[in-house]
């Protein structure tokens, strides 16, 4: 398909140009490595189906192609409200899997080899994924079964403001990467999502070209391979760092985070959507930059340069402000 062949699919994506508030409502997708305290073998999915099944929590669990447990929690009215959510049900989802024996990991990458993490979800969207990224080389493998990440998603308001939220999180993007980064180097988390499959990634600046971000983004949609036969089933196997969802942006970049590490990535995120003056001061700051982010994603994926330092700018911007926790 061509790219206006997508555009009536991917303007779902995109917020109307009127009628939507300016709700500051944040949520949180935090995937977590889990294996057996005795010989630290992979946790068979339905095991720990078993063990969540009647937790609070259960209804917001659900799980990666490797296994990787995900709490994915509802929107709450506010980043301070969702992360107190996430540290409660995290401490009650590390002691359900404490007392069946089970371990539970915040690695950005897990460390052990392909052969001790299967492919636990084989439904033929996952063989296929799999099958197209084998095509390209090992990283896929990696990306859909050792990578974890904490994802944010971020209301996302309508008008001349939500082009500025768009465009204040891609420009931030490598920059918060590297701040927030749990390791760097080939074998990092941010490295495995550079090597997968650029085309259907964008970890460069190609969704901030030209002034309509509905025509870029399906200039991308019609780039990526397709592998799934519907093109709204397409769409869903685009990877962008910020990803739209309609009413809201899913935050995908960042490395897990440790349970007491999450406030300081929400809060961040959250005011560079939601505060005026934070995100004018992050687009003031990053003004120029969108010609050379496939650089800044490099430096920031291999610890290079000076992007984790100016990553750190754009926290304190936010810490100026009094929205990011400890």
């Amino acid at each position: 398909m061509h790219a206006e062949s997508y555009r009536p699919l991917v303007t779902e994506l995109f917020p109307t140009a009127q009628g939507r508030g300016r709700s500051t409502g944040v949520a949180i997708e935090h995937e977590l490595v889990t294996t057996w305290v005795a010989g630290g073998s992979a946790v068979p999915v339905e095991r720990l189906r078993a063990v969540v099944c009647n937790a609070a929590y259960a209804p917001y669990v659900s799980f990666e192609p490797g296994g990787q447990i995900e709490l994915s929690l509802p929107r709450a009215a506010s980043a301070a409200a969702t992360v107190r959510a996430a540290r409660a049900h995290l401490r009650a989802l590390r002691a359900d899997c404490a007392r069946a024996g089970i371990a539970v990991h915040a690695w950005s990458v897990d460390p052990r080899p392909e052969s001790a993490v299967p492919l636990q979800l084989t439904s033929p969207r996952y063989v296929a994924m799999q099958r197209h990224f084998d095509a390209i080389g090992p990283a896929g493998r990696v990306m859909m079964r050792r990578t974890c990440s904490t994802q944010v998603c971020l209301d996302w308001w309508s008008g001349p403001a939500s082009l500025e939220q768009w465009r204040a999180l891609n420009l931030a993007a490598p920059f918060l990467a590297a701040a927030f980064a749990r390791a760097t180097g080939p074998d990092s988390r941010l490295a495995t999502w550079l090597q997968v499959d650029p085309a259907r990634t964008a970890f460069d600046g190609r969704l901030l070209a030209g002034e309509d971000p509905v025509a870029a983004y399906s200039a991308f949609a019609a780039g990526a391979a397709r592998f799934l036969a519907q093109g709204r089933e397409h769409l869903t196997t685009l990877f962008a760092p910020v990803r739209p969802r309609g009413r809201y942006l899913e935050v995908r970049f960042p490395d897990v985070q440790e349970d007491a590490a999450i406030g300081a990535v929400v809060h961040t995120l959250a005011a560079i959507a939601h505060d005026d003056d934070v995100r004018r001061a992050v687009l003031a700051r990053l003004a120029g930059e969108a010609p050379y982010l496939d650089q800044h994603w490099y430096d920031a994926a291999h610890g290079r340069g000076e992007v984790a330092a100016h990553g750190q700018e754009l926290v304190a911007m936010a810490t100026r402000r009094g929205l990011v926790a400890a």
